[in-house]
């Protein structure tokens, strides 16, 4: 599958740009096994977290300084948590090989072995794994950079 070309413009925001930051927020009904899977699993750090906000609780995760983080709430009432697809992912981007095989290691001796990525192309480059309820994580073998023109 060929990527399409990325022109320089769409990749980085322009002058002016008014986003600061990037939240990425899901529901789920396992808040405390998803926060300990992206906590002590992939070793994001909590940024921050609240309870009780309008029948919510919620912790976001990242890593300090960078303007992508995740947010993972929890309704008292309840809420979708389980992944609409195999192919909803979150890539994570790892240079360094052993890093890389730290986490998967961590994770499988957590109760989170490879899974058989839906999409070919992950196959060979990555490793997929599951989260608690069900959305995948990528852990890419490398680097990302947009295709020459």
């Amino acid at each position: 599958m060929q990527q399409s070309p990325m022109h320089e413009e769409t990749a980085r925001p322009s002058p002016g740009w008014p986003v600061a930051q990037i939240r990425i927020a899901r529901p789920t009904d396992k808040l405390d096994e998803v926060v300990h899977f992206y906590r002590e699993g992939l070793g994001l750090k909590v940024l921050g977290s609240f309870t009780g906000h309008a029948g919510y609780d919620g912790v976001m995760l990242g890593l300090p300084g960078a303007g992508v983080h995740l947010e993972f709430t929890r309704h008292a009432q309840g809420s979708p948590g389980q992944a609409p697809s195999r192919d909803n992912l979150l890539v994570l981007y790892i240079p360094e090989r052993e890093a890389a095989a730290r986490i998967i290691a961590r994770l499988a001796a957590m109760g989170y072995p490879e899974v058989e990525p839906e999409n070919p192309y992950w196959k060979g480059r990555s490793t997929t794994i599951a989260d608690p309820d069900g959305w995948r994580v990528v852990l890419f073998d490398g680097v990302w950079a947009p295709s020459p023109e």
